[in-house]
């Protein structure tokens, strides 16, 4: 079993980001960790005798939670739910808002990784994408996490940025590579159509990056990050050997997993469920006793065998498919093997070099 915990505030909402999060509402964080507390209660029955793995501080901008809440929260979990030994506890962090303090005080807690969104490494992109923070600040936390004490420390890095070029993009590798970084996570900019980088793109304000760039920032992150002794083990992450994120892997092997806070999505019991993404709604629920749950999806058989392929994939060992997942795709499987898209070995099914750039094509093609 693994725990999420969504921490909804940041300072500033980025451009392009589709996620729950609230601006400038940090004086409501006191009363949200007291309802996320009243959840704890609520969801450690559902975790029954189950252990906990790993714990996933996400947002947002888990690194606002003041030092006093962030020890609320660490009681709070140690009370309601049974720790596995050296599980793998994870805290988001945006650079501009980290001190020295702040990390010593989440390593002290029981935090043993640190996810750093560093998202590029030239400040010009930084403003341009609504970055707070700029390249020294994420050279400044690196070091200060290290002296710390941690040592499991992640980047994000976001690729086909607007304005971005294949040089930008090798630099900033290049950069957190040389910081010592035993783990970085490369992904392509995604643009929502509810975002202002969607309205900007709807008028043309932002021109996208065709396939083909798509595919060189790619295959640029596996060239740089591999001579760098860096092994991609998922799509989009890689990592020295022992330093993979357990969280991730947990998600890719579709492992249980309950989700805490404003918005945040379960997966536990044979069915996907999700909190109301209302953050007054959320706080006032809890505060009279009541679930925060706004949706459930008890899954079909047919849905659940979809995930597990589609999961799967993802990881570059790729996925031994259940008996029922492999009758029901073999038929469509053999011909993306026989076309170099797909390596099959009795029932374990894994993307090539050709077919990981293009999985989510291949993926349309497995649907039903």
């Amino acid at each position: 079993m693994m725990l999420y915990l969504h921490i909804p505030f940041c300072k500033r909402k980025c451009p392009y980001c589709d996620f729950i999060s609230f601006p400038g509402r940090e004086g409501e964080i006191g009363r949200y960790v007291g309802a996320l507390l009243r959840e704890m209660e609520q969801k450690s029955d559902q975790s029954g005798t189950k252990t906990v793995s790993s714990v996933f501080f996400g947002g947002g901008t888990p690194s606002l939670l003041p030092i006093p809440e962030l020890e609320r929260l660490f009681k709070g979990l140690r009370r309601h739910f049974r720790l596995k030994e050296g599980a793998e506890i994870t805290m988001e962090a945006n650079p501009g808002t980290l001190n020295p303090e702040w990390l010593r005080a989440a390593l002290s807690l029981g935090a043993n990784r640190l996810s750093l969104g560093a998202q590029a490494m030239q400040d010009r992109l930084l403003r341009g994408i609504g970055r707070i923070h700029r390249a020294k600040d994420v050279v400044l936390a690196i070091n200060w996490a290290k002296e710390a004490g941690f040592s499991k420390l992640s980047a994000d890095l976001m690729y086909a940025l607007p304005g971005q070029s294949l040089s930008d993009f090798e630099e900033s590798l290049r950069l957190l590579l040389g910081l010592g970084l035993p783990h970085l996570s490369c992904y392509n900019l995604t643009i929502e159509g509810g975002t202002p980088f969607g309205r900007s793109l709807k008028r043309g304000e932002i021109v996208p990056p065709n396939e083909d760039d798509e595919l060189r920032f790619f295959g640029l992150a596996e060239e740089v990050l591999a001579a760098g002794g860096l092994k991609r083990y998922e799509i989009s992450n890689y990592a020295l050997p022992g330093f993979e994120s357990w969280h991730n892997l947990g998600y890719w092997n579709r492992d249980e997993y309950l989700g805490l806070g404003c918005a945040a999505h379960s997966l536990a019991g044979g069915a996907r469920f999700a909190n109301t993404s209302s953050l007054e709604g959320y706080i006032s629920a809890l505060e009279a006793g009541k679930s925060p749950e706004s949706e459930r999806q008890l899954l079909s058989e047919a849905e659940t065998q979809f995930e597990e392929l589609m999961l799967g994939l993802r990881k570059m060992d790729g996925v031994i498919l259940s008996e029922g997942t492999f009758e029901r795709y073999a038929g469509r499987l053999k011909p993306l093997e026989l076309a170099g898209f797909l390596g099959l070995k009795g029932r374990r099914a894994r993307l090539t070099a050709k077919g990981l750039p293009v999985m989510n094509a291949i993926l349309a093609r497995l649907m039903d």
